[in-house]
């Protein structure tokens, strides 16, 4: 196997505060590698979130993903896509590198580029899961949150969409990563399907020149040219096959495509599910129905089909569910810190679907709750009663779930105000009902109305991405840390590690 050790792995988050990149001895150098002008991306803006608007008109009319994909996968087939949808490799040991939800184009996304091209400069090839593009996934957007950043990774990079590449039918997609165009516009039965077809925000214009120009300047050498067969594929080795899906805007599949992934998933072959949206997340399951009956997780689970874990993006954080299911055990994987805002992880109750000394998530809940303290106190102009200290936020986490913190302090103290600003953001009481937790005032609170609105641009940034190594008898999976910091650009640490027998 050519695939090489990281560098010398430095402290985590585990360890210490600097590992979590609290204190930073030197800035990052990823500025440089951004365009002269960047306008900040956020989620507070109402024009971004008009833009995104086909998530509602989604729910509220019907996913219009399925009947979009079948009209691709159709004439991709017609254009002579192999029936398998499969890739084929011929390494025995390989690596590759996976991250989910990258393409915001501002500070936290360029911030992952320096480490990752240190740590997966040897890897194969790359995938990215979920959400290539923010917010509506337009041709236009792939140049400054996509080529530009991933320029100097020399291997090919396949992806699988997520709901905001779906916001545009999936049509920049489909040009860059199928090299295939086609209309892209949905239809709804109903009386009103006028309403549906007015609101849906129409893809952007495709300028196929520009879109060569641009794929030629950034990643035009042979082995970075990759045309993948549709929205949902297979990376078929003799050691292992990697499977990725499309799960729409809803997180779901139609018919066509749970026949193909039933087909490629059976056999004893050890499988990687990819998916752009978790089957494990905040400690609760999402099996992702398959229209016509069954679930993707149904799956998974199916020891005839012998899955050894399943990664998704959407969720912008690092969280790992090791599963028993039978004899064996599963992992489950959210891997979309990627270069997105972040997602609370203090917001994760104690959990419940694995015991909590067998979770892992990055950030640690303590340092989300003190990063989103410190945001709070400045909108609302009262860091005096907000602002924690990593070590007063790790304290009020421990004593309000009930566990041990996975960075511990001499002193553990609890202050009261330490207890109303955990209380306030969300951080739920120990092994209460999952109702209970659930109707928590924070935990009702829509996505885009929390971690939307709590994007920044300075370190530490708590993005990731994974590295695995596979061998003939095993897969090697090691997720590194982002922090922002340049003390860990070249040696990012590692805050979670596991190894997986394949023989």
């Amino acid at each position: 196997m050519h695939a090489q050790d990281p560098p010398h792995e430095v402290e985590n988050s585990r360890t210490s505060e600097a590992g979590a990149g609290w204190t930073c001895g030197r800035p990052g150098t990823f500025g440089r590698l951004m365009p002269e002008r960047v306008r900040t991306f956020s989620w507070r803006r109402p024009t971004v979130l008009w833009r995104s608007r086909n998530d509602v008109v989604a729910r509220l009319w019907g996913d219009p993903s399925n009947e979009l994909r079948q009209r691709a996968v159709a004439a991709l087939a017609e254009r002579g896509a192999p029936g398998s949808l499969t890739m084929h490799r011929p390494e025995r040991e390989f690596s590759f590198i996976v991250m989910g939800d990258t393409g915001e184009g501002d500070r936290s996304q360029y911030a992952v580029v320096p480490p990752l091209l240190s740590v997966g400069a040897d890897t194969d090839f790359l995938v990215i899961a979920s959400d290539v593009i923010y917010p509506t996934g337009d041709t236009g957007d792939y140049e400054d949150k996509f080529f530009r950043p991933y320029a100097g990774y020399p291997g090919p990079i396949y992806a699988v969409p997520g709901n905001h590449d779906w916001y545009d039918g999936l049509r920049g997609f489909l040009n860059v990563f199928c090299h295939f165009d086609m209309d892209c516009t949905p239809s709804w039965p109903g009386r009103s399907a006028w309403l549906a077809r007015r609101l849906w925000r129409r893809s952007g214009e495709v300028d196929a020149a520009r879109l060569a120009e641009v794929r030629a300047r950034y990643r035009g050498a042979p082995r970075q040219r990759a045309v993948q067969p549709a929205p949902y594929w297979a990376i078929d080795t003799p050691t292992l096959r990697i499977i990725g899906i499309d799960t729409g805007i809803r997180g779901g599949m139609d018919e066509e495509q749970g026949r193909w992934l039933r087909g490629v998933s059976a056999g004893p072959k050890p499988k990687l599910l990819v998916t752009g949206k978790p089957l494990v997340v905040e400690d609760m399951v999402h099996p992702d129905p398959i229209a016509g009956g069954g679930t993707v997780d149904e799956i998974v689970r199916d020891p005839a089909n012998n899955y050894v874990a399943a990664i998704g993006g959407d969720i912008h954080n690092y969280e790992r569910y090791p599963v028993k299911v039978g004899r064996r055990t599963l992992q489950y994987v959210v891997s979309g810190g990627g270069g997105a805002f972040m997602h609370a992880t203090h917001i994760i109750p104690r959990t419940t679907v694995v015991d909590e000394s067998e979770f892992r998530c990055y950030p640690l809940r303590g340092d989300s709750l003190s990063r989103y303290s410190q945001l709070y106190g400045r909108w609302f102009r009262m860091p005096w009663l907000f602002d924690l200290t990593p070590k007063e936020a790790t304290a009020a986490v421990e004593q309000r779930l009930g566990i041990k913190a996975a960075r511990r302090y001499e002193d553990g103290e609890v202050s009261l105000r330490a207890r109303f600003v955990a209380a306030a953001l969300g951080v739920p009481r120990g092994k209460r009902p999952r109702w209970r937790i659930r109707r928590l005032p924070v935990k009702r609170i829509p996505q885009r109305f929390r971690s939307e609105m709590a994007d920044w641009d300075s370190p530490p940034f708590f993005k990731s991405f994974l590295r695995l190594d596979v061998t003939e008898t095993e897969l090697r999976v090691r997720c590194y840390a982002v922090t922002g910091c340049g003390d860990h650009e070249n040696a990012p640490p590692v805050e979670d590690e596991f190894v997986i027998p394949l023989a």
